[in-house]
């Protein structure tokens, strides 16, 4: 039980570990995922280290499968994906993977080989398609060139041909002959090209066009580019000269056409053809590289998880040292003891798997230095832990709130959001997650909110199972009531005359009926508040006081816990110093303010009502010294009374100068004493045995290690003045903090009823067949509302809130700011596990 409430106990060890051994047994310790390596070589660059050539071939080996999977995911082929988890290869596996033939594989190749074979298929592939792309283009060019040849025969070419043949634009000198060039441009360049050939040469060009139906594919990255088809008269050498250019510029690509029909026919035929072998070889070529692709589909994962579990080891034997010899390899590790024998076991068997004769040693280091944190968790506490651990990692050794946090946190957060129904929503949400957790997982969804949805599931089941009591509680199930034992009141003394004439009346509890006397509501509250006009003032006062007492209890239970703190770290000066001031001063005042609560809800009844006293009013008055005043009622409630609370306060304030000053004097005389102790040649044990202990000024009384660093008596009062200042002051407002659990709670209720009176009840109001109509297209409107807003945006709040009652940093607050420090690191361990679940997630 003490691993459950204590992060586990830490040992600082080193391994020696033979050189043909190190890299199995390392292998072994990844899958068990218990051991933190230090680094020994901080002062060594990565380029500098032992095994910096295994981690590049290892890079090397991830880029080559990162390109397989690239090609993989074009074609659109399904990764098989079987769950399995192989161990890491034996080095000279790792050469079999890189070098040789893999067994497993339907296709004989070897990663270099397939990569090569991959890198040719997409070359040639490309050149495949490059060429049928300028076949096709061609093949169109001719079809739609047919056109304008024909027309140029026509006497309207003949007119153009004059035009054209008068003089030469550039020479002035007349030519007689009429050139051309064909060829296709993107269609989106064509208006910038017509307005290009147009000035540039000086309109004695004539440009016909024709588009391209179907969209042609880029052979470089697969794009489908619509093209246009188009063809140049002019006259001249310089002109045409000048028409390449412009072509060239706008990347249009010329294609030679024929003169003569007979030779354009020709020419097509040989296309067609041409064109015909193309996609014979192209379909060829992309079943060749489909399987290919399959293949290497079924093994890939596989390939990956081994690749980065071998690069994972080389990078922690990076971390070791060589000894004299360089036959042995030195680490220095973090491990748990409780652990230990399954360590060596692990250890054992990577001895094993190597074939080496020398076993690993594996030695107990003493050392001043702080352990790592490690708290065991299992898939039900390990969100609760993650709230902990994200506003501080604790402190070795020290209370862990998370296993009260399981109860706690979903209590809170259900006090703000007590509701049946809306509790049953999220419970039945969260239930569905966790009944349907593996397929879940299995689905791999990359959503953020569900993702953090469902990492949270038994955070929300647990707050969805409490709000559903706390709404029982508050007999509140979509702000309305459930009379489940029939109400304790009754209306029968009051004339059936007065009911229909007065439309309040107030009905008293105290009836003389013998039915109703001493039979108070059963379970929650009385249904028959769900219909009283002072329904809020009463749920005001119950709430309030409700949400005091929670918080001071909790408050209590905090400064309990750091009594343990205190007792396990053997430190009796902040028992007798800071515990037992602070539990004294916190009951004092807030203690006496809870019984007064308890007190008055007991003492008082219906008829006596009237003379109880207000909480709030009798605390201010007892912290000022003064009498209550109340007109025709006594002054106190029990005998005593002011001197009682007298005694209290003064109880309250000199526990201020106990917290205060107490300890650094103390301190200071055994510093003192200890000082006295060194000059006069007595053994320093003797001082520690009479409770000499050196204490770290900066932590609130130290669990840190016995050392002689120079006292700061300063420092020290400093140090404790905060601490003082931040308790006194900080119990008052976190007193006051926890109203926030009366205020969530009644705006959550308030706004329930707002939302049922402003939609749901239109409904419900009208008659006849449409109001059915409008009342169902009204209920499809208030769940939505519900859900959205009640139970996704209030659900959050109230979270939220509940968070910062139990911890938040600048400083801790409420709860965990009485017990917790969170000055720790937390344990990481060498863990394949881990390593590739965040290879997937940063692919992903």
């Amino acid at each position: 039980m003490g691993a459950l409430f204590r992060s586990e106990e830490m040992s600082l060890c080193q391994l020696f570990l033979q050189s043909e051994a190190a890299y199995a047994c390392v292998s072994e310790l990844g899958e068990l995922g218990l051991v933190q390596f230090r680094d020994l070589n901080p002062d060594v660059n990565a380029f500098q280290r032992k095994f910096v050539n295994e981690v590049r071939r290892c890079d090397e080996m991830e880029r080559k499968l990162r390109f397989l999977e690239k090609e993989i995911k074009k074609d659109d082929i399904p990764v098989l994906d079987t769950g399995e988890n192989p161990e890491a290869p034996q080095p000279r596996e790792m050469i079999d993977m890189e070098m040789q033939i893999f067994i497993d594989c339907t296709f004989q190749a070897t990663f270099e080989k397939l990569e090569n074979e991959l890198k040719e298929v997409n070359n040639n592939a490309e050149a495949l398609k490059k060429n049928y792309l300028e076949l096709t283009e061609l093949k169109h060019i001719l079809r739609k060139t047919q056109v304008f040849f024909d027309e140029r025969d026509t006497e309207e070419s003949s007119e153009i041909r004059k035009s054209l043949i008068t003089t030469d634009a550039v020479g002035g000198a007349p030519t007689g002959q009429l050139g051309f060039v064909a060829g296709v441009i993107n269609r989106e360049r064509l208006p910038a090209f017509e307005r290009m050939l147009w000035r540039a040469c000086r309109g004695n060009v004539y440009l016909k066009t024709a588009e391209i139906d179907s969209p042609l594919e880029e052979p470089s990255n697969g794009d489908q580019v619509y093209k246009t088809v188009f063809i140049i008269f002019f006259q001249g050498e310089q002109l045409k000269t000048r028409v390449k250019k412009i072509c060239e510029g706008f990347r249009a690509t010329l294609y030679p056409c024929p003169d003569t029909p007979s030779d354009r026919r020709e020419m097509a035929m040989g296309v067609m053809t041409r064109i015909e072998d193309l996609n014979t070889v192209l379909r060829q070529t992309q079943d060749h590289r489909h399987r290919v692709l399959v293949a290497a589909a079924k093994n890939i994962r596989n390939w990956f998880i081994k690749v980065r579990k071998i690069k994972a080891i080389y990078h922690t034997l990076n971390l070791f040292n060589l000894d004299v010899t360089q036959k042995c390899l030195i680490a220095e590790c973090w491990v748990p003891v409780a652990d230990m024998e399954t360590i060596q076991l692990a250890l054992r068997r990577g001895t094993e798997r190597s074939g080496s004769t020398v076993s690993p040693i594996l030695n107990m280091m003493t050392t001043k230095e702080a352990p790592p944190t490690y708290n065991r968790t299992n898939k039900f506490t390990q969100g609760f832990q993650n709230l902990i651990d994200a506003y501080g990692v604790s402190t070795y050794r020290e209370v862990n709130p998370a296993p009260y946090a399981v109860i706690t946190f979903p209590f809170l957060f259900a006090v703000m959001f007590g509701d049946i129904g809306h509790g049953l929503i999220m419970f039945l949400a969260a239930l569905y997650m966790v009944w349907k957790e593996k397929p879940l997982q299995a689905q791999k969804i990359q959503n953020e909110i569900f993702t953090m949805f469902f990492g949270g599931r038994y955070i929300i089941l647990l707050m969805g199972f409490f709000s559903i009591y706390t709404g029982l509680m508050y007999n509140d199930i979509f702000s309305k009531s459930l009379n489940i034992f029939g109400s304790s009141f009754t209306a029968e003394h009051i004339p059936l005359n007065d009911i229909k004439s007065h439309e309040v009346l107030q009905l008293n509890p105290n009836s003389t009926a013998q039915q109703y006397t001493n039979k108070p509501y059963p379970i929650g509250i009385d249904p028959v508040w769900q219909l009283s006009a002072n329904k809020i003032s009463f749920l005001n006062s119950y709430k309030m006081k409700n949400s005091i007492v929670l918080g001071v209890a909790q408050m209590l239970f905090g400064v309990m816990l750091s009594l343990w703190n205190h007792t396990y770290f053997k430190r009796p000066l902040n028992i007798y110093c800071e515990f037992i001031p602070q539990i004294l001063f916190l009951l004092s005042l807030f203690g006496y303010l809870v019984i007064l609560v308890f007190f008055k809800w007991v003492w008082y009844s219906a008829d006596t009502a009237g003379c109880a006293p207000s909480i709030l009013i009798t605390l201010i008055n007892m912290v000022l010294m003064k009498d209550n005043e109340v007109p025709g009622c006594p002054s106190t409630v029990y005998a005593g009374q002011q001197q009682f609370q007298q005694f209290l306060v003064l109880i309250a304030f000199l526990c201020v100068p106990w917290m205060l000053l107490v300890k650094p004097f103390v301190l200071f005389r055994q510093n003192s004493a200890r000082v006295r102790a060194r000059a006069n040649g007595v053994n320093s044990t003797l001082a520690a045995e009479e409770g000499v202990v050196a204490t770290d000024p900066h932590s609130s009384g130290g669990h840190g290690e016995h050392g002689d660093e120079e006292f700061e008596f300063g420092e020290v009062f400093v140090h404790q003045a905060i601490h003082t200042i931040e308790y006194a002051l900080g119990s008052i407002s976190h007193t006051a903090s926890y109203l926030r659990l009366w205020a969530l709670s009644l705006a959550h209720a308030q706004l329930s009823e707002v939302l049922w009176g402003m939609v749901l009840s239109l409904g419900l109001q009208m008659e006849g067949w449409w109001g059915g109509i409008i009342l169902y297209v009204l209920f499809a409107f208030w769940a939505v509302l519900t859900v959205g807003v009640l139970v996704l945006m209030e659900g959050l709040s109230a979270f939220l809130h509940t968070l910062r009652l139990h911890c938040l940093v600048l400083p801790m607050v409420e709860f965990q700011s009485k017990f917790y420090d969170g000055n720790g690191y937390a344990f990481m361990p060498f863990s394949f596990e881990v390593i590739l679940e965040a290879a997937r997630a940063a692919d992903e």
